[in-house]
């Protein structure tokens, strides 16, 4: 039993990272929408080179996202060891993880977040982890803990004859 729980949580809890990562890079897309507009709009032939420059900026875009996501993780990852370790299911408490998590890691990158005016914001930064720790409660939080079962049984309350016999 123990075991499929332990294999059930190696699966769920990269899942829920993903998921709190999508949820994360949503919430920083439609906050930053209008300068997103306005940076396409800045030139009308930009539909037209677009995917071209994609192609060339693609990995330096993917490179700089993913460094500034591993440095936000980390945080949170040590958070997801101990609602792992203490079967912690708060939603509450992985909300709380999220934005911290961000809010760490967005003190930690000064000198990448300088060049970038997308990362200039902590009330999106902090908003997106909070998002993106709820979404990692709802995929994998929600049943933390491989050793603790979620649905187990829970002991009849006793009556005050019972622990009147007790003595």
């Amino acid at each position: 039993m123990i075991l499929g729980r332990l294999l059930m949580r190696l699966l769920l809890v990269p899942l829920g990272a993903s998921f709190a990562i999508c949820v994360a890079v949503m919430v920083v897309i439609a906050a930053h929408w209008n300068r997103f507009t306005e940076l396409v709009a800045t030139n009308p032939d930009a539909g037209d080179d677009l995917m071209i420059a994609l192609v060339f900026a693609g990995p330096t875009i993917a490179f700089i996202l993913s460094v500034s996501a591993l440095a936000m993780m980390l945080p949170a990852a040590i958070g997801v060891l101990i609602s792992e370790a203490f079967a912690i299911r708060s939603w509450i408490f992985h909300a709380a993880n999220g934005g911290i998590a961000a809010w760490v890691g967005w003190r930690t990158m000064v000198e990448m977040r300088e060049p970038y005016d997308f990362y200039n914001g902590p009330l999106i930064v902090v908003g997106a982890g909070i998002a993106a720790g709820f979404a990692y409660w709802a995929v994998a939080g929600w049943s933390a803990g491989f050793w603790k079962p979620v649905f187990a049984p829970r002991a009849a309350p006793r009556s005050i004859d019972q622990v009147r016999a007790r003595g």
